[in-house]
């Protein structure tokens, strides 16, 4: 029986030899799951590049990431629903710790009898590099160091990030509050040869003048009241990896000629000492201010904006890029459901009124609407009427009022309600609240 159980697994080991052999033809890779979501196989091509030593028996959601499938991921979470997705893209971890994105398709192992296949085998995952793929780039949704997105922008955005693995150029990082600059910010660590040091982040908003210098860069016992013992910075926290400051706008000058000269000679003081130190950090700075305007004001060094801004990357508001949303949306919602032991989908009106908003508080704000739907809802799909009030609204031209819109929708579908919100794009709870304070 030992012997029958070996020559099937032989049988089934030069089956899956086999068929990687024929997707390696045309430039496809194989990955074999097992239920935990292990990598059971992979094509020869795929452990040349990853670490052949290191694949077998490895969670797959460290070779193709976490937001995908680890637990509540949304390609896991799909399979695990019988559900099949083609043409995601997905953020590889090669061998050297560098990242490729790929074209990735993951289905369920659909068996027709036993058959010779290795019977541990539950999913299945076919990789192609992502510039052989002409689809990728306007339909295809992106996993990358925990962000999603399907965005051109975005995408040349996860490109750059890619392209800068082996630079340690410092980095400015603009965009308006909520898009996601300190997400962005741990990528470019994560994808850096800093990786495996330290990500430190100070917010230079959040603390006065005199205690953001300590913050930075430390004090010796005594330098103020209060001052009781020594205290080592961020700076020196961060040494060896990557220190990131947010809001950098809001630094105060005295504190902006100091950093000016770390980044020009990587030495600094602390608070209250004469003793030059050294540290080698990269830095990432991010603002949602003009710092253009800044200059011109007096508020901001001209020289230090220039150090900052080696390599600009300015992250779009989501309103402008809309494509976004939805698997945003559906990304979040299994992160937040999860927490709450729940599992959740969005209905199409909810959707469609996601699609339609302008978002200007951003990805933070989306967030906390999908936060607000799962506390409120409770059905397992979340209704527009779940959404916070200002989302589910239609905008109105400003020279018709709310109750002549509301008359003309309802006489155009003959004063039917569950007709007219659909048109509106709102829910019939929202219309009937509508109607009776219009009067109608």
């Amino acid at each position: 029986m030992d012997e029958m159980r070996w020559c099937d697994r032989e049988i089934s080991k030069a089956a899956l030899m086999a068929v990687s052999a024929v997707l390696e033809s045309f430039g496809r890779v194989l990955i074999c799951l097992d239920r935990d979501f292990r990598v059971i196989h992979g094509s020869s091509l795929l452990t040349s590049i990853a670490g052949a030593q290191s694949l077998a028996g490895r969670p797959v959601s460290e070779l193709l990431g976490d937001e995908l499938f680890a637990e509540r991921g949304v390609l896991r979470d799909a399979l695990l629903s019988g559900e099949r997705r083609e043409g995601w893209r997905a953020s590889m971890t090669l061998a050297d710790g560098s990242t490729r994105i790929v074209s990735c398709s993951a289905a369920p192992f659909q068996r027709d009898g036993e058959g010779i296949c290795d019977p541990d085998v539950a999913y299945l995952i076919i990789l192609r590099p992502a510039e052989d793929d002409p689809a990728l780039g306007t339909a295809s949704p992106i996993g990358f160091a925990g962000m999603i997105a399907r965005s051109p922008a975005m995408t040349r955005l996860f490109h750059l990030i890619e392209n800068l693995q082996t630079s340690d150029a410092t980095i400015l990082l603009t965009g308006e509050s909520g898009t996601g600059k300190e997400v962005m910010a741990q990528a470019i660590h994560a994808n850096s040869l800093r990786r495996n040091q330290r990500f430190v982040a100070v917010n230079c908003a959040a603390l006065p003048a005199d205690l953001l210098e300590s913050e930075l860069f430390g004090h010796v016992r005594g330098a103020f009241t209060g001052a009781v013992r020594d205290r080592i910075g961020r700076v020196e926290l961060a040494a060896g990896g990557t220190l990131f400051l947010d809001e950098i706008g809001d630094l105060p000058l005295q504190l902006q000629v100091k950093l000016l000269r770390f980044l020009q000679e990587k030495t600094f003081e602390r608070v209250g000492e004469s003793h030059t130190r050294k540290a080698d950090v990269r830095i990432l700075a991010a603002t949602n201010a003009d710092l253009r305007r800044a200059i011109s004001e007096g508020r901001f060094r001209e020289d230090l904006y220039y150090r900052l801004r080696v390599v600009p990357v300015e992250i779009p508001p989501l309103r402008a890029r809309r494509e976004d949303i939805e698997p945003l949306a559906r990304h979040l919602l299994v992160r937040v459901a999860g927490r709450h032991g729940r599992e959740l989908r969005f209905s199409p009106d909810a959707i469609r009124a996601m699609l339609r908003y302008s978002w200007p508080g951003n990805v933070r704000e989306l967030e906390n609407a999908i936060e607000y739907a799962v506390a409120v809802g409770r059905g397992q799909t979340l209704q527009q009427e779940d959404l916070p009030s200002e989302i589910v609204e239609p905008l109105l031209p400003a020279h018709v009022s709310e109750s002549d819109a509301l008359r003309t929708a309802l006489e155009e579908h003959h004063w039917n309600r569950e007709a007219t919100a659909r048109a509106l794009g709102i829910g019939r709870t929202t219309l009937w609240r509508k109607m009776r304070e219009a009067g109608l």
